[in-house]
């Protein structure tokens, strides 16, 4: 406790023997920073509270029932949209997670240090950042056009190479993070290296390696951009081989938000809504993932 008071004591006295131009200057900065940080979270509530208004108003039984409704029709629902997004999100993560942790595994355990491996982490970096709507033209150039339709197979395609830098990048971060003590007392039972990865490192580090995956969900579940040139958009059920254009959530928002038609621009509004809330819940349950390991 005196220790702590004479820090307390002290503190003013610290102050008082710096410039006052540099007092000011710190005081400034402070106020800037919470300001800007108050413009954003103003921001970022008004959108979501704008979202959540109109999202609702759009919300009934048949929303979750019906199909989307054509031009001028009244009435409808999103339920083949919502079904459509969730196949071509499912095709994508399933893709994508077995590539992106064996991709992370590699670089964390055996690449390290080595040219191969700072080679595949400069081309996962720009893969992360690369807009998604290249992507979408890559996608279209190699599976559409020799295909001669759009499908539910491009679309989970190119949601997997958006998710696949995301799980990359986590699995080997958290597999880094992995004590080497618990690698040489694998190895000192006489364990192959192999079995020491898959038994004590992807053990140790699966709530960060699951936490990527999640998020990696989260990124492609509203992504619009590819879906445009890969699975597009239809107002029926898709086809059971996944042939011709399938409906999904992001796709239909952007249509039916540029549409002159009320019934179609609430249900924009409503799937909207349903896309934050899921990002939402994803993100959360990362977080909670995260919080648990780090209380064991």
């Amino acid at each position: 406790m005196d220790i702590a008071q004479n820090i307390s004591m002290a503190t003013p006295k610290a102050w008082g023997r710096v410039r006052r131009s540099r007092y000011l200057a710190d005081r400034a900065l402070k106020i800037i920073c919470a300001l800007f940080t108050l413009i954003g979270a103003f921001v970022l509530g008004w959108i979501l509270l704008m979202l959540i208004v109109e999202g609702i108003s759009g919300f009934s039984p048949a929303l979750f029932t019906q199909t989307t409704p054509g031009p001028g029709t009244q009435g409808g629902g999103i339920a083949n949209a919502l079904v459509g997004s969730l196949i071509l999100t499912f095709l994508g993560i399933i893709v994508a997670t077995p590539v992106g942790v064996l991709a992370g595994t590699y670089l964390a355990e055996y690449g390290k240090g080595s040219k191969l491996a700072e080679l595949i982490r400069f081309l996962n970096d720009i893969l992360l950042a690369a807009p998604s709507i290249l992507i979408g033209l890559f996608v279209y150039t190699l599976m559409v056009q020799p295909m001669g339709s759009y499908s539910g197979w491009a679309g989970g395609v190119a949601l997997a190479i958006i998710a696949v830098p995301v799980i990359v990048r986590t699995t080997e971060d958290m597999l880094r993070l992995v004590p080497g003590s618990l690698r040489e007392a694998g190895a000192a039972l006489g364990a192959p290296m192999s079995t020491v990865i898959m038994q004590v490192s992807w053990r140790a580090a699966r709530a960060g390696m699951v936490t990527g995956v999640l998020l990696a969900t989260a990124r492609i579940a509203g992504e619009t951009a590819p879906l445009l040139f890969t699975a597009l958009n239809n107002n029926f059920w898709f086809k059971a081989n996944l042939m011709g254009g399938v409906s999904n959530l992001p796709v239909m928002i952007y249509q039916f938000a540029l549409a002159p038609y009320q019934n179609w621009r609430e249900l924009a509004w409503a799937g909207a809504l349903i896309i934050t809330i899921s990002i939402l819940a994803l993100s959360v349950v990362a977080r909670l993932i995260v919080k648990k390991d780090h209380v064991r």
